[in-house]
């Protein structure tokens, strides 16, 4: 007889479950459909920051977008503290690499925009957005537009607007991806400062698309790599740095091991991509 491929296991109860999920997008004319995701198993624990590597074009941005709510799969399943995944929700907050604020409203306004529209009370959304707007840093820019800030500023507003929502899991698609240099190392540790400041059973979920080497190593504690596209979880590598972490850790032999590990990993799918 045929052997039988192994069941998945059942989604965690508590964190972030993905099973068998695929997802096809229609091509253009005759063209056949284009397989972006071949089926993807992963799961996220409560209190995990896990970033996501990949060569472009294999998916890490669509297995985010499906996990949001954004997007549907072409086949299986979502579950979060086990429930199933269709659409947006509250329990799940998205930050972009593109700049998402609303340019009508204010810092503090754009912070308050999801409290309002959950009908909290004004006193308590004013207070929630006050302490979120203190963590990342952006004291004494409350009644700023978007267009007048840096893009780094306009992240730190993004950041603080997912937060003050109180989510599950914090989703972040390559957010500090279009600045400059110096301003994204100081993003990254900005978000493992606000990240590592609460207890580690309050720490959010959080699950990071990069496709920076150095930045998975230094915010997570795991990092997953994809394949060329279709895209799968192809490796697993656990990052084991203490935290809390700041930049000096990327002098460290450790982080020189897990970066050539990572960069060989991500080679072989770069150079598969280049044969299709």
């Amino acid at each position: 007889m045929p052997d039988t491929p192994p069941l998945a296991p059942p989604p965690l109860a508590h964190g972030l479950s993905v099973r068998g999920l695929t997802r096809s997008f229609p091509g253009q004319g005759r063209a056949a459909p284009t397989l972006a995701l071949q089926p993807t198993d992963l799961d996220v624990r409560p209190g995990e920051f896990v970033s996501i590597l990949g060569p472009s074009g294999c998916g890490k941005s669509t297995l985010l977008r499906i996990v949001a709510g954004l997007d549907r799969p072409s086949g299986g399943s979502v579950h979060l503290n086990g429930q199933g995944v269709t659409r947006p929700g509250p329990d799940r907050g998205m930050v972009f690499q593109s700049y998402t604020l609303f340019p009508w409203l204010t810092v503090e306004q754009n912070i308050l925009f999801g409290l309002r529209e959950r009908k909290r009370p004004e006193k308590e959304a004013r207070e929630i957005a006050a302490r979120f707007i203190a963590r990342t840093g952006l004291r004494g820019f409350e009644n700023h537009w978007p267009r007048q800030l840096s893009g780094g500023m306009q992240q730190r507003t993004a950041l603080a607007r997912a937060l003050a929502n109180d989510p599950e899991i914090l989703l972040l698609d390559e957010p500090f991806g279009a600045l400059d240099h110096q301003t994204r190392e100081l993003m990254q540790e900005l978000l493992l400062e606000v990240w590592g400041s609460d207890t580690p059973e309050a720490r959010k979920t959080v699950l990071f698309v990069t496709h920076d080497i150095d930045e998975a190593i230094f915010l997570a504690n795991r990092v997953l790599v994809m394949s060329a596209r279709p895209g799968r979880v192809k490796a697993e590598i656990p990052v084991p740095l203490p935290y809390p972490r700041d930049w000096t850790v990327k002098t460290t032999p450790i982080f020189a091991e897990l970066k050539a590990r990572l960069m060989a990993e991500i080679r072989e799918e770069v150079r598969k991509a280049a044969l299709v």
